[in-house]
């Protein structure tokens, strides 16, 4: 097995944690690689369901490397909340197998505060669905070069003068801006304190670590549309979740990534605001909603359904070069009589086989559908391509025709051993 990429093709969402536990079994180390908490990946192994959102989904498989990169946005809370979820379950978390790179900026207490106060401040028609878990303002801090790194926990008094000259600035915006109470620099030091010298002894050098490895796998979160690049902008996320972010947030050369594989939903889902092209409302939205049990693994939002759309998974094959597609949820189609596939555009008067890149332009294009019968048959015990009816072959085959790539995995269910 060589170095594996593996990115999400849509707006998230798409069942990655279940291929990268997959692929896990044959890694050395996974690493993830941007995002933060925002993310939730779902893994079921045995019938029982494991939820994670910062600690890479390989964490399952005995003595793997679990790394988390200078491109994550960490809430320190929370990762360690994870860690004692997994050892209640007898999940080996020790800093043996864990290690968060110096480098990785820490959520803060006053990045959540923001986030939530910026949100609630907003006309309805100009929130943007952000999950309030202060991902944005933490990276922002990163970007205006104020940030406070997992490196300094290992520092109480370099910690500490950090949060007082952070929250000079936030307690004007929290006071003067949001009509909310300033917030205590020593308190929010002592509220954080406990977690930064327990997870002092995770610090690591990740970069040196993946060099270590002899294969690696590189776990991404969301999806390609909602990069802060080259995603619907606004209505994205603030980290790149292009693959090429898997080299410059872990700490490797690109040179490193041999294969790369886009998770593809068998249809299409969104989570928040923000165009969606091929939305349904009525019938068929709903029956994909309810097949798919398509409720955010992290906010517990209702997911918008809608059909495939491969405008989106042409533009992402564009910015990912995947070398493979992974489907899954094919089973959810199942009892449906027809699909309808997103082939193409129309925008202003044309026919366009990409998404226009004016802001907003997703809002106001028309898809252009082909029709495909569909299938009754309850695929979800079909462990291989054999096993699977003529007409989800020819759906298959028809996705692999227009986006140029071809399918190395099918997933037909949730669990780890319905996947071939």
């Amino acid at each position: 097995m060589s170095n594996i990429v593996v990115f999400g093709s849509q707006w998230g969402d798409e069942g990655k944690g279940k291929i990268v536990d997959m692929l896990a079994e044959k890694a050395d180390a996974i690493v993830r690689f941007q995002g933060g908490n925002n993310a939730g990946h779902t893994l079921v192994v045995d019938g029982e369901q494991c939820i994670l959102h910062l600690i890479p989904s390989g964490v399952l498989h005995p003595g793997k490397k679990c790394l988390i990169g200078n491109g994550v946005v960490l809430d320190p809370f929370v990762f360690c909340e994870e860690l004692d979820k997994l050892a209640a379950k007898g999940v080996d978390v020790s800093p043996s197998r864990m290690m968060i790179s110096k480098k990785t900026h820490i959520i803060m207490p006053y990045h959540c505060r923001m986030d939530a106060a910026r949100e609630s401040a907003k006309s309805a028609d100009g929130k943007i669905g952000t999950t309030g878990r202060g991902i944005g303002p933490c990276y922002e801090d990163k970007m205006n070069r104020c940030g406070i790194r997992a490196g300094d926990f290992a520092d109480p008094d370099l910690l500490k003068a950090k949060i007082v000259k952070a929250l000079e600035e936030k307690n004007v915006l929290f006071t003067n801006l949001y009509s909310a109470e300033a917030m205590d620099p020593q308190a929010v030091f002592e509220q954080v304190l406990p977690v930064a010298e327990r997870l002092t002894a995770y610090l690591g050098d990740v970069s040196t670590a993946i060099q270590e490895s002899e294969t690696v796998l590189f776990e991404g979160a969301q999806g390609t549309h909602l990069d802060i690049d080259h995603g619907t902008y606004p209505f994205v996320t603030s980290s790149n979740t292009v693959t090429a972010n898997a080299a410059s947030g872990s700490g490797c050369s690109p040179r490193s990534l041999d294969r790369i594989i886009a998770i593809v939903k068998a249809y299409t889902t969104r989570v928040g605001s923000g165009p969606f092209p091929t939305e349904q409302t009525g019938a068929d939205g709903e029956y994909l909603q309810t097949q798919g049990h398509e409720f955010g693994a992290t906010t517990g939002r209702k997911r918008r359904c809608g059909w495939l759309d491969l405008v989106v998974l042409r533009e992402s094959a564009r910015l990912n070069g995947p070398t493979d597609l992974a489907i899954t949820k094919l089973d959810v189609l199942s009892g449906l009589k027809e699909i309808k596939l997103c082939t193409a555009y129309e925008y202003k008067g044309e026919t366009v086989k990409y998404p226009p890149q004016e802001q907003n332009a997703m809002a106001h294009v028309t898809p252009v559908y082909e029709t495909m019968p569909g299938w009754d048959e309850d695929i979800t015990q079909a462990r291989s391509w054999d096993e699977l009816p003529e007409a989800a072959v020819n759906y298959l085959r028809r996705i692999e025709e227009i986006t140029g790539v071809r399918i190395g995995y099918v997933s037909v269910g949730p669990d780890r051993v319905q996947t071939f």
